[in-house]
């Protein structure tokens, strides 16, 4: 999991107005909260907050906050992202402080390695979970759950619970359920040739 820094001020007025001035400066409205914290309303820079989710963590990368008073050299993820629908512009930054020594339950998305045998054989490859819910410590966040599928045969598929995890990560999803599958049948035998 990647490490960054975001630099993020503190900010005492709120409302609609605020916010829209915030961001017409290029800056996105935030709140910081976390365990035993109020909610601090912080701003930050565009161009800070989207090198901060660059990557391939995205909005798992732990975040070391610089400035912010109290919140300086605290540790954050991204909680939530809001975005402009039509211009995928920020509008908002929901930061959630943790403790490095306490675990976090988060998504990660599932990453597909290798070609199936069953989608040689005419299958088609099924991701019914593109991401899991995991709890770990936020050191040993991954950046995704790799799952090979070079052995998955036609008509079959890979459970939770089949999923080989690194040390210190455990999938909260339910153990039975496919994540992925190949879909389909092998080939029928020709059928013989009808009797004239």
């Amino acid at each position: 999991m990647q490490q960054k820094q975001m630099n993020i001020e503190l900010r005492t007025k709120t409302g609609t107005g605020v916010s829209r001035r915030l961001r017409n400066a290029d800056m996105v409205p935030g709140v910081v909260y976390g365990k035993g914290l109020d909610p601090i309303t912080v701003s930050v820079k565009s161009r800070d907050l989207q090198d901060a989710i660059s990557g391939a963590g995205g909005q798992n990368n732990l975040i070391t906050l610089i400035g912010g008073g109290s919140l300086d050299q605290n540790i954050a993820i991204v909680a939530d992202i809001q975005r402009d629908p039509i211009k995928r512009t920020f509008k908002h930054v929901d930061l959630h402080r943790i403790n490095p020594n306490e675990k976090l339950r988060i998504t990660v998305p599932v990453v597909i390695t290798g070609t199936a045998v069953g989608v040689k054989e005419g299958g088609l490859l099924d991701l019914a979970h593109h991401e899991l819910h995991i709890e770990c410590l936020p050191g040993n966040i991954p950046d995704s759950i790799v799952i090979d599928v070079t052995d998955l045969k036609i008509a079959h598929s890979i459970h939770v619970s089949e999923i080989p995890l690194p040390e210190g990560i455990v999938i909260l999803d339910q153990p039975k359920i496919p994540v992925v599958s190949v879909l389909g049948r092998a080939k029928e035998e020709e059928a013989p040739a009808a009797v004239a």
